[in-house]
């Protein structure tokens, strides 16, 4: 009897247990972007930044479907809610997504067992490149209020006080975020501004130069400003300073920009190292101002073209060395080193005769066996040829006599 009361006791005991309220479903959403950058190039805007890859939990692939990208123009302290209502969707950019979004592995275990994202759009980690170009519309200021109850309760950066208006001049803000496969929103990405101030004015068309090794991109510095005729009485300029402007160079020739200063320049010159002959290259200046954490471009230049023709022949041949034998006389010489060598023409005389060549095309070889009478003496130049047909001056002589 004992026993048994004792495991009654013990199930009554089990059974008295409440059960907690149930857990809610996981929810996964990516984390903010990253690396949001934008570069103002007239009245273009380019953004870029890095797509998420992980969740807000660091597991991975990130249940992202999408980012969006929204721009407002107003005061800085403008609230996420007030960026989503108030601002402007600038882009959505499509991102492979995961075929099952809870299946995912945690940030210590490895991804090789989960399916990876799949369908259309970027890949999870890459860079996104988007493109707004501004209108009057875009650089009207909004008006932002801080009776918003919910959007001043979001506002991370509330200790800074209320809102005050936009400023005298304004800047546009903008912000990426992730949405996932269900479209739930995560945290935004760090805010990047542009300020729409006066743009610099575009500079010359550029002169262009250029080496066997490299194209010079020229061009006329701006103007200052400040330089007016003495009779007229002094002034604060409007718009942007000149004596702090800067130039960005790109290479226009294909439909996508490639910027060759990696960053802006002070001087009015730049070299481009990618000599590639027979191609026609264009470019463009832009003049660059930076104000603040961002650098405004100007519209750019009108642009200049060419076509590289290389006309730039071989440096001749060094160290030519000749030795006599039977029959025959030997030559041999050190390599050059032009990438585009096509090869050697030998020259010969006899005695006082004028120099001809004796091969039918060049030879790529450093060494030669003349075939030739004995005991004449004879002498031996040489001339460096490119593919393009450009020859090189002669190279020193050589004098020999077989026996």
């Amino acid at each position: 009897m004992t026993r048994v009361a004792v495991l009654l006791l013990t199930a009554t005991a089990v059974s008295c247990g409440k059960s907690g309220p149930p857990l809610p479903p996981l929810v996964r959403v990516p984390v903010a972007p990253i690396n949001l950058t934008a570069d103002r190039r007239g009245d273009r805007v380019d953004l870029a930044f890095t797509v998420p890859d992980v969740n807000t939990d660091r597991s991975k692939p990130a249940n992202i479907a999408r980012v969006d990208v929204y721009a407002i123009t107003g005061p800085a302290t403008a609230t996420d809610d007030q960026l989503l209502k108030r601002g402007t969707k600038v882009a959505s950019i499509d991102v492979k997504a995961p075929k099952v979004p809870n299946e995912a592995a945690d940030e210590d275990e490895p991804a090789d067992d989960v399916e990876p994202p799949e369908g259309r759009g970027l890949d999870q980690g890459a860079i996104a490149h988007v493109s707004e170009t501004l209108t009057p519309a875009s650089r009207e200021a909004v008006e932002v209020s801080n009776t918003d109850r919910r959007a001043r309760a979001g506002n991370r950066d509330a200790s800074v006080g209320p809102l005050l208006g936009p400023p005298a001049e304004p800047s546009r803000y903008y912000a990426a975020v992730g949405v996932s496969t269900r479209g739930k929103r995560g945290p935004f990405s760090t805010r990047v501004s542009t300020p729409l101030v006066a743009l610099p004015r575009a500079p010359a068309a550029p002169t262009i130069t250029y080496t066997e090794k490299a194209v010079t991109v020229s061009w006329l510095p701006i103007a200052s400003a400040a330089a007016v005729a003495d009779d007229v009485l002094p002034s604060r300029p409007l718009g942007v300073d000149a004596s702090s402007i800067s130039y960005t160079v790109y290479d226009v020739s294909a439909s996508v920009p490639l910027q060759i200063t990696k960053t802006p320049v002070s001087d009015t010159t730049a070299a481009d190292g990618r000599i590639a002959w027979g191609e026609e290259r264009c470019y463009v200046v832009r003049a660059a101002k930076k104000i603040g954490g961002a650098t405004i471009e100007s519209e750019p230049s009108p642009r200049t073209c060419e076509r590289l023709v290389d006309t730039f022949p071989p440096a001749p041949p060094k160290a030519l060395r000749s030795v006599g034998g039977d029959g025959v006389i030997n030559l041999i010489w050190d390599a050059n080193s032009e990438p585009d060598l096509a090869g050697y023409v030998i020259y010969r005389a006899a005695g006082e005769d004028p120099l001809k060549p004796i091969v039918p095309e060049p030879i790529r070889e450093t060494t030669f066996t003349d075939t030739v009478q004995p005991g004449v003496q004879f002498t031996y130049a040489l001339k460096a040829v490119d593919t393009s047909g450009n020859a090189s001056a002669f190279s020193e002589r050589a004098t020999d006599a077989a026996r």
